[in-house]
């Protein structure tokens, strides 16, 4: 068995654990304080939204193009006026992004860049993109993001109940801002595709999340009648018993996105798949995060507010505390014990020997001649 193996079956066995739960607010201070840099970028720098949103034309130039992204940036600044996105696609073209600009404008922007770039206009696609149309697939998915919420808290306040309904919630929005603030803090574009991937990662989240709640659903069956472990404790042991489980998929969901935004992105210029990549590699990070340091411990903390888990804390406690009075006081004796023996003196040698010489008095000794 591979190491990571036998770790994770010593962990589901329970013969080694981390206290995830019992140490929660390290956990939330984190999340707090990673959340507030992503609202504060947000605020501060806002998305970037893609011309899908904001409306504006893109014009695509023949394949084999011989001038560079920074040209074909300048040129397109001087023939409109705008900030230009400037992408050089697989197979030699460029694409020009260009927002906030009409058709009447299209048109005179689409001859100064082929006379910039030395084509025949006719050659230079382009193609105009409303602001109305944008405006649908935000609001469309601002409706599918909705749903989604209502569905999984109804969900899971009738699989399990509405306390992990409430902390799976709290997750979902807590990688959604993340995932949402990284965007606006590294500037990446903001298209259709990156919807779907923050769409995706909710579903991924929740996967993990699930996973651990039924653990702990499992486990806490008939939890009042015992008094060796509170709620907190079984939830610890939930979180180790599935940790490698949530590793393992995450790390295996992971590498592929990876490759996609690090090598297709980056390294081989694909720029178009940053806009999904970057949300699906943060928001898959952010899901395992969440199941475990988030979800979890706060669902811990809200069923430990009930009166029968305040009565099972308490008698486990109380119980505890005994156990180690006992084990103190049976230390404490068994020192006792140990000094008694060695203070007690050994009755050996000389001593024994007036008893000896007291040893047959009054008896005869033997014949006498």
């Amino acid at each position: 068995m591979s190491k990571l193996g036998n770790i994770g079956a010593r962990l589901h066995r329970g013969e080694i654990s981390y206290d995830f739960v019992g140490k929660r607010k390290i956990w939330y201070g984190i999340s707090i304080l990673i959340t507030i840099t992503a609202i504060v970028g947000l605020a501060v720098r806002g998305l970037n939204m893609g011309i899908e949103f904001k409306g504006g034309a893109v014009f695509t130039t023949p394949t084999h193009m011989s001038t560079s992204v920074t040209q074909a940036e300048n040129f397109a600044k001087d023939a409109s006026g705008h900030e230009a996105i400037v992408q050089k696609l697989g197979n030699g073209s460029l694409r020009i992004q260009i927002a906030g600009i009409d058709t009447g404008q299209s048109d005179k922007i689409k001859q100064e860049l082929a006379k910039d770039l030395n084509l025949n206009p006719e050659k230079l696609a382009a193609d105009l993109v409303g602001p109305s149309w944008g405006q649908q697939i935000a609001n469309k998915a601002w409706e599918g993001l909705g749903i989604f919420m209502v569905l999984v808290v109804i969900y899971l306040a009738i699989a399990f109940e509405w306390r992990m309904a409430v902390a799976a919630l709290v997750a979902l929005i807590h990688d959604i801002t993340i995932t949402t603030g990284i965007y606006a803090l590294v500037g990446f574009e903001v298209t259709p595709g990156t919807v779907i991937g923050l769409l995706t990662i909710l579903g991924y989240s929740l996967y993990d999340t699930v996973v651990v709640f039924d653990s702990l659903k499992e486990q806490t069956k008939d939890i009042t009648r015992q008094n060796r472990w509170t709620y907190s404790d079984i939830a610890n042991r939930s979180i180790n018993g599935t940790l490698v489980r949530s590793i393992n998929t995450t790390v295996v969901a992971l590498l592929p996105v990876a490759g996609l935004l690090f090598i297709g992105g980056g390294f081989l210029g694909a720029g178009t798949l940053n806009d999904i990549s970057l949300s699906l590699f943060v928001g898959l990070a952010a899901g395992a995060y969440s199941s475990i340091f988030i979800a979890t411990p706060l669902v811990a903390d809200l069923k430990e507010r009930e009166p029968a888990m305040k009565a099972l804390t308490k008698r486990v406690l109380a119980k505890r505390a005994q156990a180690t009075v006992e084990e103190d006081l049976a230390g404490d004796h068994a020192a006792v014990d140990d000094d008694s023996a060695d203070a007690a003196p050994a009755v050996v040698g000389p001593r024994n020997q007036p008893a000896a010489r007291n040893r047959g008095r009054g008896r005869p000794s033997g014949k006498r001649r």
